[in-house]
């Protein structure tokens, strides 16, 4: 999937993030807000096809404010990528 600008890794940590954005009511705007970035940022993040990715210290930010973990938002399990090769 790295060619749509996100990895399969990427994509499911944006799709947990956006679930408990939508549980919790919120709008993108609510979230560019908390990040102390712009709405449109957030609307690029929801897109699989454009690499603008949530970082570290957003999942940390958001994690705090939600108070739950950073490691909630992070598949418990590796994910492989298309082009990996099994040692």
């Amino acid at each position: 999937m790295a060619k749509s600008g996100k990895s399969s890794f990427e994509w499911e940590i944006i799709e947990k993030v956006k679930a408990v954005r939508l549980q919790k009511g919120l709008s993108q705007f609510d979230i560019a807000s908390i990040l102390g970035t712009s709405s449109s940022f957030i609307g690029q993040v929801e897109v699989m096809n454009h690499s603008s990715k949530y970082n570290l210290d957003h999942l940390n930010k958001l994690a705090y404010e939600w108070k739950c973990s950073p490691k909630d938002f992070i598949p418990q399990d590796a994910m492989p990528e298309e082009g990996w090769e099994a040692f």
